[in-house]
């Protein structure tokens, strides 16, 4: 009878991101906001200096939509309950309240990755290490460590840019699976006249979460793979070269959820998140932004978030602001 060698029946994310740069010791053995750390004083202020006209723009997705609300497959959609309204008063469930005031009360379940949202850093991990080498010990019964509450705390503004695949490639939104990668981002950016500069939180459109209104649930979610940005070392040592504190895309991921050649799950979550700590921002929506671009021809702005202060958390919403 012959031992099987059951270390070789799945890809290492291990091997895969072998001899990528890491970013772990770089603010400390306790720091929990990773790439975050770019974003001092003097790049908040070169935001502020890329606001030209004042117009406004918020990035999340509708929370309770009529036509549900794109998440990760697997995860249930929010619920939204009344809990006191007029009801209540009519039927004498309520007493009155001095002055006539009558007022409703409503509560939602969701999940904290269940909308437009930052995951923490400690959110993936392989060989039991977290960002900033945490112990994956830690993540037992809430987040001990590189939770997103450190990121919420901080906040994060500087100078954004905005580079869209979909009108790249001439469509609505991509296709299935389509993979698309760092030479994509380049061309897109220049193709929009802007330059990407060190230190500029990078959002990417793929016109995909626009897609799931616009088309039946059955159709978004068949077969289910979303397009993404596929893993290659030049584009995570890009990441490290530039010093990129912030991913924000329109998609539930931010990547292909398999890499294609490796078959390694969420690599830039190893690679860019745990290895960099690169704060994911996940399920925007981009494209009344991504068509005003279009428009004046601005294509970099002032970005500001702060996700919802989850003790514990691994992830949490967010509604994005960005002003032009």
């Amino acid at each position: 009878m012959c031992e099987h060698d059951h270390s070789t029946d799945h890809p290492s994310a291990k091997a895969l991101l072998d001899g990528l740069p890491m970013n772990w010791g770089k603010w400390g053995p306790d720091d929990e906001v990773g790439s975050l750390n770019y974003l001092d004083p003097s790049q908040v202020m070169r935001g502020v200096g890329s606001v030209r006209s004042g117009k406004v723009f918020t990035l999340q997705i509708p929370m309770g939509h009529e036509k549900g609300d794109p998440i990760w497959p697997g995860r249930k959609m929010a619920q939204r309950y009344n809990v006191l309204d007029k009801g209540d008063f009519l039927s004498g469930k309520m007493p009155e309240i001095p002055g006539g005031t009558e007022y409703s009360d409503d509560m939602m379940i969701l999940y904290l990755q269940g909308s437009t949202q930052y995951d923490a850093l400690g959110h993936v991990w392989h060989d039991d290490k977290l960002y900033n080498g945490f112990d994956a010990r830690s993540t037992i019964g809430s987040m001990a460590k590189a939770s997103v509450f450190p990121i919420a705390e901080r906040g994060v503004v500087g100078r954004a840019v905005l580079v869209d695949i979909a009108r790249l490639r001439g469509k609505d939104w991509l296709d299935r699976a389509e993979p698309f990668g760092l030479e994509d981002i380049l061309a897109a950016a220049e193709a929009q006249g802007v330059t990407i500069e060190k230190r500029d939180i990078l959002i990417i459109r793929t016109g995909w979460i626009g897609s799931f209104y616009k088309r039946d649930q059955e159709e978004f979610y068949g077969e289910y793979a979303e397009p993404g940005l596929d893993f290659s070392r030049e584009l995570v040592e890009w990441f490290h070269e530039m010093e990129i504190p912030n991913l924000v895309t329109d998609t539930i991921a931010n990547e292909l959820a398999i890499h294609p050649s490796s078959g390694v799950s969420f690599a830039l979550h190893h690679s860019l998140m745990r290895g960099l700590g690169v704060t994911f921002t996940e399920i925007a929506q981009l494209d009344p932004l991504a068509d005003d671009c279009a428009e004046d021809g601005q294509w970099n702005f002032l970005y500001t978030a702060a996700p919802l202060k989850v003790v514990g958390g691994t992830g949490a919403p967010v509604n994005p602001v960005v002003i032009k």
